[in-house]
């Protein structure tokens, strides 16, 4: 399959043009020459270890959601010293943003989509879900067996459940601002989760964005062979 056509569906899900100023979705590495895509690797971040499973399994393309920071994709020369010869195309902050996209797999992993969408802004979703801190552990428990809790003000009710993927502790005055009482997300730090005045779930960043891969395999379709990356959290219980 044509990897032009194969990037088109990705971006009619998630249109690049979505994406924030400072993100660099899109193609971080288009190879000329290798065009026709046999076998995709899918992955959260692309690192030289996914870079080598992909050469290993035979994959003409990698797509991840990360981008690729290091690399000014922006640019219309990359020498070839600084980038492996293999395509890879990356669909981030438009990914996040999209109908379907990462903040709403968690809302569907945790069973709550048949529940509407009562606030959109930014990347954030927020639910009108009643239920207990102690009943809503239970169900984030699957999904992020080491998530965290913060809860200062000792919270036992939640009646509206603020959700963004990946690290959007950025989010939590918007959030309260918009009535919600409780926000899922990751990557929360030491003297933001202090100040929180609302319940926070710090699920983890790679928790909360790894589920989006099956999504981008069913946007590519049947059409080529795909294949999940051996990846993990680079953070472990000691």
């Amino acid at each position: 399959m044509d990897k032009y056509k194969i990037a088109k569906r990705i971006e009619d899900f998630a249109p690049t043009e979505t994406q924030e100023d400072w993100d660099c979705s899109g193609w971080a590495v288009d190879v000329e020459g290798y065009d026709e895509i046999n076998k995709i690797m899918l992955c959260l971040t692309v690192t030289d270890d996914i870079i080598k499973q992909a050469k290993e399994q035979n994959c003409d393309l990698i797509i991840s959601h990360h981008p690729m920071f290091w690399i000014n994709c922006h640019s219309e020369l990359v020498s070839e010293s600084y980038v492996p010869q293999i395509n890879i195309y990356c669909a981030h902050t438009n990914m996040d943003k999209a109908q379907g996209g990462t903040t709403d797999t968690i809302i569907e992993k945790l069973g709550l989509n048949n529940y509407k969408i009562s606030v959109e802004h930014d990347f954030l979703r927020i639910i009108d879900y009643k239920t207990t801190v102690a009943e809503f552990n239970k169900l984030i428990k699957p999904i992020s067996p080491n998530a965290r809790i913060i809860n200062n003000k000792r919270v036992e009710q939640l009646k509206r459940i603020a959700f963004c993927a990946g690290s959007g502790s950025e989010f939590i005055k918007d959030a309260k601002e918009f009535g919600a009482d409780c926000l899922v997300t990751g990557d929360l730090k030491f003297h933001t989760a202090l100040d929180s005045s609302i319940v926070v779930y710090d699920i983890g960043h790679f928790e909360s964005e790894i589920l989006i891969l099956p999504v981008f395999a069913k946007i590519i379709g049947n059409d080529v062979k795909i294949v999940y990356a051996d990846e993990y959290s680079p953070f472990v219980l000691i």
